[in-house]
Protein backbone atom coordinates (compact mmCIF):
# COMPACT_ATOMS: atom_id res chain seq x y z
CA UNK A 1 0.00 0.00 0.00
CA UNK A 2 1.19 3.62 -0.58
CA UNK A 3 -0.07 6.24 1.02
CA UNK A 4 0.85 10.28 1.34
CA UNK A 5 3.04 11.55 4.46
CA UNK A 6 2.54 7.91 5.84
CA UNK A 7 3.80 4.62 5.84
CA UNK A 8 0.50 2.25 5.20
CA UNK A 9 2.22 -1.23 4.22
CA UNK A 10 4.44 -3.28 6.49
CA UNK A 11 5.40 -7.01 5.33
CA UNK A 12 6.17 -7.79 8.63
CA UNK A 13 4.83 -5.35 9.94
CA UNK A 14 7.02 -2.48 9.46
CA UNK A 15 5.27 -3.39 5.80
CA UNK A 16 13.93 6.79 2.73
CA UNK A 17 11.66 8.60 1.81
CA UNK A 18 11.42 9.93 -1.79
CA UNK A 19 8.43 11.99 -3.94
CA UNK A 20 7.76 14.77 -5.31
CA UNK A 21 7.86 18.46 -3.74
CA UNK A 22 6.12 21.09 -5.05
CA UNK A 23 7.03 24.86 -3.85
CA UNK A 24 4.06 27.68 -4.02
CA UNK A 25 3.95 30.94 -3.02
CA UNK A 26 1.24 32.82 -1.22
CA UNK A 27 1.06 36.53 -0.18
CA UNK A 28 5.04 36.08 0.02
CA UNK A 29 4.82 33.16 2.26
CA UNK A 30 6.60 29.79 0.42
CA UNK A 31 4.42 26.30 1.15
CA UNK A 32 5.93 23.17 0.40
CA UNK A 33 3.88 20.20 -0.75
CA UNK A 34 5.58 16.98 -0.40
CA UNK A 35 4.02 13.15 -1.49
CA UNK A 36 5.62 10.28 -0.43
CA UNK A 37 5.00 6.81 -1.86
CA UNK A 38 6.70 4.23 0.15
CA UNK A 39 5.88 0.73 0.57
CA UNK A 40 7.70 -0.61 3.68
CA UNK A 41 8.08 -4.73 3.68
CA UNK A 42 8.76 -6.11 6.95
CA UNK A 43 10.82 -9.08 6.34
CA UNK A 44 11.57 -12.90 8.24
CA UNK A 45 14.60 -14.55 6.97
CA UNK A 46 14.76 -18.24 8.76
CA UNK A 47 16.95 -21.13 9.00
CA UNK A 48 16.35 -24.47 7.64
CA UNK A 49 15.72 -25.12 11.73
CA UNK A 50 12.99 -22.17 11.97
CA UNK A 51 15.58 -19.83 13.77
CA UNK A 52 16.17 -16.35 12.74
CA UNK A 53 19.03 -15.44 10.16
CA UNK A 54 21.49 -12.82 11.79
CA UNK A 55 23.99 -10.51 9.80
CA UNK A 56 22.63 -9.87 6.32
CA UNK A 57 22.78 -6.62 4.70
CA UNK A 58 21.36 -4.90 2.13
CA UNK A 59 23.04 -6.35 -1.05
CA UNK A 60 21.87 -9.50 0.20
CA UNK A 61 18.05 -8.51 -0.66
CA UNK A 62 16.19 -7.44 -3.90
CA UNK A 63 12.71 -6.48 -4.25
CA UNK A 64 11.03 -6.83 -7.63
CA UNK A 65 6.95 -5.33 -7.82
CA UNK A 66 4.99 -6.98 -10.74
CA UNK A 67 8.63 -8.71 -12.14
CA UNK A 68 10.31 -5.29 -12.12
CA UNK A 69 13.43 -4.89 -9.50
CA UNK A 70 12.94 -2.03 -7.07
CA UNK A 71 15.55 -0.08 -5.46
CA UNK A 72 15.53 -0.11 -2.02
CA UNK A 73 15.94 2.74 0.24
CA UNK A 74 15.82 1.96 3.31
CA UNK A 75 17.33 -1.21 5.01
CA UNK A 76 17.16 -1.87 8.93
CA UNK A 77 17.09 -4.79 11.34
CA UNK A 78 16.35 -3.85 14.75
CA UNK A 79 13.83 -5.20 17.64
CA UNK A 80 11.12 -2.98 17.74
CA UNK A 81 8.14 -2.64 19.68
CA UNK A 82 4.84 -3.96 18.13
CA UNK A 83 0.97 -3.92 18.96
CA UNK A 84 0.49 -7.39 19.20
CA UNK A 85 -3.45 -8.69 19.15
CA UNK A 86 -3.61 -12.54 20.66
CA UNK A 87 -6.82 -14.45 19.30
CA UNK A 88 -6.85 -17.54 21.38
CA UNK A 89 -10.08 -20.17 20.37
CA UNK A 90 -12.58 -20.82 23.74
CA UNK A 91 -14.47 -22.50 21.76
CA UNK A 92 -16.06 -26.52 23.12
CA UNK A 93 -13.61 -28.42 22.02
CA UNK A 94 -10.39 -26.47 23.18
CA UNK A 95 -11.80 -26.91 26.89
CA UNK A 96 -9.31 -29.79 27.63
CA UNK A 97 -6.35 -27.62 26.16
CA UNK A 98 -7.47 -24.37 27.53
CA UNK A 99 -4.57 -24.43 30.21
CA UNK A 100 -1.38 -25.13 28.37
CA UNK A 101 -2.95 -22.63 25.61
CA UNK A 102 -3.17 -20.32 27.83
CA UNK A 103 0.46 -20.73 29.40
CA UNK A 104 1.71 -20.52 25.92
CA UNK A 105 0.75 -17.65 24.94
CA UNK A 106 1.66 -16.27 28.27
CA UNK A 107 5.31 -17.34 27.22
CA UNK A 108 5.25 -15.50 23.72
CA UNK A 109 4.03 -12.21 25.52
CA UNK A 110 7.68 -12.80 27.89
CA UNK A 111 9.53 -13.61 25.55
CA UNK A 112 8.58 -10.51 23.41
CA UNK A 113 9.19 -6.95 23.70
CA UNK A 114 8.87 -5.63 26.61
CA UNK A 115 7.71 -2.44 25.00
CA UNK A 116 4.84 -4.17 23.12
CA UNK A 117 1.44 -3.28 23.86
CA UNK A 118 -1.03 -6.03 23.49
CA UNK A 119 -4.83 -7.28 23.22
CA UNK A 120 -6.45 -10.36 23.63
CA UNK A 121 -9.40 -11.89 21.50
CA UNK A 122 -11.31 -14.88 22.11
CA UNK A 123 -14.12 -16.57 20.41
CA UNK A 124 -16.80 -19.34 20.37
CA UNK A 125 -19.84 -18.59 19.58
CA UNK A 126 -18.76 -15.06 18.90
CA UNK A 127 -15.99 -12.82 19.12
CA UNK A 128 -14.85 -10.75 22.36
CA UNK A 129 -12.23 -8.29 22.60
CA UNK A 130 -11.74 -9.26 26.18
CA UNK A 131 -8.32 -7.37 27.21
CA UNK A 132 -7.86 -3.82 25.01
CA UNK A 133 -4.52 -3.08 24.44
CA UNK A 134 -1.53 -3.12 27.80
CA UNK A 135 1.87 -3.62 28.66
CA UNK A 136 0.70 -5.20 31.97
CA UNK A 137 1.72 -8.35 32.27
CA UNK A 138 -0.89 -8.72 35.45
CA UNK A 139 -3.82 -8.09 33.10
CA UNK A 140 -3.09 -10.24 30.79
CA UNK A 141 -2.39 -13.12 33.14
CA UNK A 142 -5.73 -12.63 34.91
CA UNK A 143 -7.52 -12.23 31.42
CA UNK A 144 -6.11 -15.66 30.45
CA UNK A 145 -6.66 -17.45 33.37
CA UNK A 146 -10.41 -16.80 33.22
CA UNK A 147 -11.18 -18.06 30.13
CA UNK A 148 -13.84 -20.41 29.63
CA UNK A 149 -14.06 -23.06 26.60
CA UNK A 150 -17.85 -23.61 25.51
CA UNK A 151 -19.89 -23.40 21.58
CA UNK A 152 -19.02 -23.30 18.31
CA UNK A 153 -15.91 -21.23 16.63
CA UNK A 154 -16.42 -18.05 15.24
CA UNK A 155 -12.56 -17.52 14.03
CA UNK A 156 -13.54 -15.29 11.09
CA UNK A 157 -15.19 -12.96 13.00
CA UNK A 158 -12.54 -12.66 15.59
CA UNK A 159 -10.03 -12.19 12.68
CA UNK A 160 -12.57 -9.06 12.14
CA UNK A 161 -12.77 -7.79 15.22
CA UNK A 162 -8.98 -8.07 15.87
CA UNK A 163 -7.90 -6.33 12.50
CA UNK A 164 -10.71 -3.24 13.70
CA UNK A 165 -8.39 -3.05 17.46
CA UNK A 166 -5.51 -2.86 15.42
CA UNK A 167 -6.21 -0.25 13.07
CA UNK A 168 -8.31 1.85 15.20
CA UNK A 169 -6.37 1.63 18.62
CA UNK A 170 -2.75 0.52 17.79
CA UNK A 171 0.11 2.93 19.07
CA UNK A 172 2.86 1.21 17.32
CA UNK A 173 3.92 1.17 13.13
CA UNK A 174 4.62 -2.40 13.95
CA UNK A 175 1.40 -4.47 14.21
CA UNK A 176 0.89 -8.26 14.28
CA UNK A 177 -1.34 -11.02 15.88
CA UNK A 178 -0.87 -14.64 17.10
CA UNK A 179 -4.09 -16.98 16.58
CA UNK A 180 -4.45 -20.00 18.23
CA UNK A 181 -7.19 -22.21 16.95
CA UNK A 182 -8.01 -26.05 16.78
CA UNK A 183 -10.37 -25.97 13.81
CA UNK A 184 -12.26 -24.62 10.92
CA UNK A 185 -14.49 -22.03 11.46
CA UNK A 186 -18.16 -23.17 12.05
CA UNK A 187 -20.20 -20.05 13.45
CA UNK A 188 -19.29 -16.43 11.87
CA UNK A 189 -20.87 -13.74 10.48
CA UNK A 190 -18.05 -13.05 7.76
CA UNK A 191 -17.20 -15.44 5.21
CA UNK A 192 -13.82 -16.77 4.88
CA UNK A 193 -14.09 -14.83 1.55
CA UNK A 194 -14.56 -11.12 3.02
CA UNK A 195 -11.41 -12.07 5.84
CA UNK A 196 -8.92 -13.23 3.11
CA UNK A 197 -9.40 -9.85 1.14
CA UNK A 198 -9.02 -7.42 4.88
CA UNK A 199 -5.93 -9.37 5.40
CA UNK A 200 -4.49 -8.85 1.80
CA UNK A 201 -4.70 -5.34 2.73
CA UNK A 202 -3.78 -5.16 6.54
CA UNK A 203 -0.34 -4.04 7.56
CA UNK A 204 0.13 -6.31 10.27
CA UNK A 205 1.96 -9.77 9.76
CA UNK A 206 -0.36 -12.52 11.32
CA UNK A 207 0.49 -15.92 12.85
CA UNK A 208 -1.21 -19.14 13.25
CA UNK A 209 -0.70 -21.66 15.64
CA UNK A 210 -3.36 -24.79 14.20
CA UNK A 211 -4.34 -27.22 16.93
CA UNK A 212 -5.92 -29.43 14.26
CA UNK A 213 -4.37 -32.70 14.93
CA UNK A 214 -3.10 -33.29 18.70
CA UNK A 215 -2.09 -36.61 20.22
CA UNK A 216 -3.33 -36.85 23.60
CA UNK A 217 -0.74 -38.84 26.46
CA UNK A 218 -2.96 -41.64 25.94
CA UNK A 219 -1.40 -41.85 22.42
CA UNK A 220 -5.30 -40.64 20.57
CA UNK A 221 -6.59 -37.96 19.02
CA UNK A 222 -8.07 -34.79 20.53
CA UNK A 223 -10.08 -34.09 17.29
CA UNK A 224 -9.20 -34.51 13.96
CA UNK A 225 -10.23 -31.70 11.29
CA UNK A 226 -12.71 -33.19 9.12
CA UNK A 227 -10.74 -32.42 6.01
CA UNK A 228 -7.82 -30.65 4.99
CA UNK A 229 -9.42 -27.49 4.03
CA UNK A 230 -9.01 -25.61 7.47
CA UNK A 231 -5.40 -26.28 7.03
CA UNK A 232 -4.94 -24.36 3.82
CA UNK A 233 -7.15 -21.73 4.75
CA UNK A 234 -5.40 -21.21 7.88
CA UNK A 235 -2.09 -21.20 6.00
CA UNK A 236 -3.66 -18.65 3.16
CA UNK A 237 -4.23 -16.17 6.01
CA UNK A 238 -1.22 -16.63 7.42
CA UNK A 239 1.29 -16.66 4.18
CA UNK A 240 -0.88 -13.66 2.50
CA UNK A 241 0.44 -10.91 5.51
CA UNK A 242 4.09 -12.39 5.58
CA UNK A 243 3.76 -14.78 8.66
CA UNK A 244 3.46 -18.49 9.20
CA UNK A 245 1.30 -21.23 9.80
CA UNK A 246 2.19 -24.37 12.15
CA UNK A 247 0.53 -27.66 12.73
CA UNK A 248 2.10 -29.31 16.28
CA UNK A 249 1.65 -32.83 16.76
CA UNK A 250 1.25 -32.60 20.06
CA UNK A 251 0.40 -29.77 22.66
CA UNK A 252 3.96 -30.54 24.18
CA UNK A 253 4.93 -28.35 21.24
CA UNK A 254 2.71 -25.48 21.37
CA UNK A 255 4.90 -23.32 24.00
CA UNK A 256 7.67 -23.63 21.90
CA UNK A 257 5.64 -22.30 18.45
CA UNK A 258 4.65 -19.36 20.47
CA UNK A 259 8.23 -18.86 21.29
CA UNK A 260 9.63 -19.03 17.75
CA UNK A 261 6.90 -16.85 16.47
CA UNK A 262 8.14 -14.14 19.42
CA UNK A 263 11.64 -14.29 18.30
CA UNK A 264 10.99 -14.13 14.56
CA UNK A 265 8.83 -10.66 14.98
CA UNK A 266 11.83 -9.60 17.24
CA UNK A 267 14.12 -10.30 13.96
CA UNK A 268 12.64 -8.66 11.27
CA UNK A 269 14.67 -6.47 8.27
CA UNK A 270 12.89 -4.00 7.51
CA UNK A 271 12.69 -2.60 4.15
CA UNK A 272 11.25 0.16 2.08
CA UNK A 273 11.18 1.30 -1.29
CA UNK A 274 9.22 3.76 -3.90
CA UNK A 275 7.54 2.02 -6.78
CA UNK A 276 8.20 2.54 -10.19
CA UNK A 277 4.74 2.22 -11.27
CA UNK A 278 3.50 5.48 -9.84
CA UNK A 279 -0.11 5.05 -11.38
CA UNK A 280 -2.94 5.74 -8.98
CA UNK A 281 -5.00 2.81 -10.37
CA UNK A 282 -5.99 0.45 -7.48
CA UNK A 283 -4.80 -2.57 -9.15
CA UNK A 284 -3.05 -4.94 -6.92
CA UNK A 285 0.86 -4.83 -7.33
CA UNK A 286 2.45 -8.37 -6.61
CA UNK A 287 5.64 -8.39 -4.20
CA UNK A 288 8.85 -11.07 -4.63
CA UNK A 289 11.69 -10.74 -2.19
CA UNK A 290 15.15 -12.99 -2.88
CA UNK A 291 17.80 -13.11 -0.82
CA UNK A 292 20.92 -13.90 -1.75
CA UNK A 293 23.19 -15.14 1.37
CA UNK A 294 27.21 -14.68 1.33
CA UNK A 295 29.20 -17.79 1.71
CA UNK A 296 29.25 -19.18 4.88
CA UNK A 297 25.41 -18.54 5.84
CA UNK A 298 22.47 -21.17 5.77
CA UNK A 299 20.19 -21.93 3.71
CA UNK A 300 17.14 -19.08 4.33
CA UNK A 301 13.79 -19.32 3.72
CA UNK A 302 11.98 -15.43 3.29
CA UNK A 303 8.21 -14.75 4.30
CA UNK A 304 6.53 -10.98 3.46
CA UNK A 305 3.46 -10.03 2.52
CA UNK A 306 3.10 -10.75 -0.83
CA UNK A 307 1.43 -7.16 -2.67
CA UNK A 308 -0.47 -4.41 -2.19
CA UNK A 309 -3.44 -2.62 -3.50
CA UNK A 310 -2.13 0.80 -5.46
CA UNK A 311 -3.67 4.17 -4.55
CA UNK A 312 -6.48 4.99 -6.35
CA UNK A 313 -7.13 8.79 -7.78
CA UNK A 314 -8.96 10.45 -4.76
CA UNK A 315 -7.99 8.28 -2.32
CA UNK A 316 -7.28 10.45 0.94
CA UNK A 317 -3.89 9.89 2.56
Amino acid sequence: MRATLSIVLSLLLLPAVAGSQQLEEDEGDFVLEVDVDLVDLAVSVLDDDGQPVFGLEREHFRVFEDGVEQEISRFTQEDVPTSVGLVVDTSGSMRNKRERVATSALVFVRESNPDDETFIVTFNDQAYLEQRFTRSMGNLVDTLDNLDARGETALHDALWVSLDELENEARLDKKALLVISDGEDSSSAYGVNPVLERLLETDATVYIIGLLELDDDRGGLFRRSPSSRARRTLTQMAESTGGRAYFPETLDEVEELCRRVAHDLRNHYSLSYTPTNDAEDGTWREIRIEVDPPRGFPDVEVSAKDGYFAASVGDQP
